[in-house]
């Protein structure tokens, strides 16, 4: 009776530890997505502050009204996504001007705000390609037995990515 006993706290011990390991795994994920969401917002923060130290250097060059709508839309209470999206539109935008627009890169302050863009820009590349990753390995424990237990448990959901080659990425290994 006692060996009973005793196999059941074992089973029951081993259980405990393996739910604390993936536990641990997932909040370390956590960690990781949200600081690279951080990150992402700061770095998306920076990019708007660019465009719209841009915006009155180009409209002053061209002597145009309206420039960059889209600029002034971006909800306060945006997600990274959505703010993302806008201004890679508008920042889509700027470079389709300063195409039609060659005098424009005569202008020095303007040139110096495309250099930080530039630079911001790199940043913003490496902060989703940190996120998509770690959104992929947070998704692969939501997928997979036995994490997905644990999953269940502290009700986790997959999280989404930036770009679409992640998600087929990860429909792919999924599949698998």
């Amino acid at each position: 009776m006692l060996e009973i006993i005793l196999c059941i706290i074992v089973i029951i011990s081993l259980l405990l530890f393996i739910f604390v390991i993936i536990h641990n795994k997932f909040q370390l994920t956590i960690i990781k997505i949200d600081k690279a969401e951080e990150d992402i917002s700061l770095y998306l923060q920076k990019k708007e502050q660019l465009l719209n130290r841009a915006k009155p250097i180009i409209v002053k060059e061209l002597k145009k009204e309206e420039l960059f709508p889209e600029l002034d839309l971006i909800p306060v209470d945006a997600n990274n996504f959505e703010a993302h999206a806008i201004l890679k539109k508008v920042s889509n935008e700027l470079f389709k001007t300063l195409d039609e627009n060659e005098k424009l890169l005569k202008s020095k302050s303007l040139n110096n705000i495309l250099e930080e863009f530039n630079d911001n820009e790199e940043d913003i590349v490496g902060a989703i390609k940190f996120y998509n990753d770690t959104v992929v390995e947070f998704n692969q424990l939501v997928a997979s037995f036995p994490s997905k237990l644990v999953a269940f448990i502290k009700r986790y959901h997959k999280k989404e990515f930036y770009s679409n080659e992640k998600r087929e990425m990860f429909e792919i290994l999924n599949d698998n």
